[in-house]
């Protein structure tokens, strides 16, 4: 292992097929890197994403992972080259349905143990604005825009988009940008809460590491963690009660853990806590 490289192997700076992460100090970035084809979304694509966010949530060094795209958009949705039978599958087996791959990709921002913040450098539509879903917070730029248009091709909304925009945006919105195919403006989309910032196309990359960073100084990895998983898996519950067994597990497990008596022990002493459970190793399985 080099200098530049963290336990996991993740180097300062490394290129995949058609992604590209690199390292802020303790922020991965993961780009898109297919620019001349405004970082149109593959299965390649979304099985690297998933690669990395795995090495990243494997790698203690590492406290929040960011993603962007390279060039002047950030993903302009589904790489549309195969022509009218882009979305014919191969035939599966009998009574098998394949999982969508942007919902795959999904599922697995979803499930980081790690903050993800998108940093959308420019237009977002199909997949690109989907996949972004599951982020902890989006900032965007000035020229971005946000496609719906799944309608507009044949399609609807996948990604679990379904499940995770009407929750973001309520559902009235949700509705009247897919069923309508929308193209939708920063503005608006910032308006709903789509997105939570806005700024210039120069600023995104940095302004999303320093909200990445801003989630994470300070703070028990494990518990970022747990409370990540906890609110976004309450969001779906059907009663208090289901949060209210969660919540006594984790206040149970994390009790008994050397981070809280370090929590505590620094706050009386009026000292910087230094934690040491780790993500990788130490994190409680209260689900």
């Amino acid at each position: 292992m080099t200098s530049d490289q963290t336990a996991s192997g993740l180097s300062a700076a490394e290129s995949e097929g058609v992604i590209s992460v690199e390292l802020d100090e303790e922020i991965a970035v993961i780009r898109l890197n297919r620019p001349d084809r405004l970082n149109a979304f593959t299965y390649q694509m979304g099985e690297e994403i998933k690669a990395a966010l795995d090495r990243c949530d494997a790698d203690d060094s590492i406290r929040a992972v960011v993603i962007t795209g390279n060039g002047r958009a950030f993903c302009a949705g589904a790489d549309l080259g195969g022509g009218a039978t882009t979305f014919e599958l191969e035939e599966p087996a009998p009574g098998e349905i394949p999982p969508d791959s942007g919902g795959q990709l999904t599922l697995r921002i979803f499930e980081s143990l790690k903050p993800v913040v998108m940093a959308i450098n420019g237009a977002a539509a199909g997949v690109g604005v989907t996949m972004t879903l599951a982020a902890d917070v989006r900032i965007a730029s000035e020229d971005a825009k946000f496609g719906f248009v799944f309608a507009q091709r044949g399609l609807v909304p996948e990604a679990c988009s379904t499940w995770f925009l009407p929750r973001l945006v309520g559902l009235p919105t949700a509705l009247q940008w897919t069923m309508g195919a929308q193209m939708v403006p920063v503005g608006e989309a910032h308006e709903q809460g789509l997105v939570q910032q806005v700024v210039p196309k120069a600023d995104v990359l940095a302004t999303a590491i320093g909200v990445a960073r801003k989630m994470t100084s300070g703070t028990a990895p494990v518990s970022v963690a747990l409370t990540r998983q906890l609110l976004w898996r309450m969001a779906g519950a059907p009663s208090p009660r289901v949060a209210h067994e969660a919540d006594s597990k984790a206040i149970y497990y994390r009790g008994t853990m050397p981070d809280v008596a370090e929590g505590v022990t620094s706050f009386l002493e009026k000292r910087p806590a230094t934690f040491t459970d780790r993500v990788s190793t130490d994190l409680p399985q209260i689900f």
